[in-house]
């Protein structure tokens, strides 16, 4: 099995930024994708970022140009860096990682492992 733990999340006003990290841990593979999902009260779960074994990112549009996903160079942690934060971006923020290595597959939110979740609120 796989372990994600994610942490980061708290209270920050409209405009400031956050840095969420997640650390994988338990089962190996040879190589996979991780990415960050967001679900806020009463919708659905949302694409925020993905990032591929090779080092391919791929962005929702809503946070295109604000939101940057980077890892460790033991491609164990996994952050966010989430800047000019919108009352709009409050949310649970989810990590997730799946071996078959497919940003399509992450996008799709069917990955095979994913955190409990962080909870980021912006304030307007």
């Amino acid at each position: 099995q796989v372990q994600l733990v994610e942490s980061g999340g708290g209270l920050v006003q409209d405009g400031g930024s956050l840095r969420l990290s997640c650390a994988a841990s338990g089962r190996t593979f040879r190589s996979y994708a991780m990415g960050w999902f967001r679900q806020a009260p009463g919708k659905d779960r949302e694409f925020v970022a993905g990032l591929g074994w090779s080092g391919m990112t791929l962005y929702g549009d809503s946070v295109k140009g604000r939101f940057t996903i980077s890892r460790d160079n033991t491609k164990t942690r996994l952050y966010l860096q989430m800047n000019t934060l919108k009352p709009e971006d409050t949310a649970v923020y989810l990590c997730a990682l799946d071996p078959r290595d497919a940003l399509g597959v992450m996008r799709s939110g069917r990955s095979d492992y994913w955190g409990q979740g962080t909870q980021v609120t912006v304030s307007s």
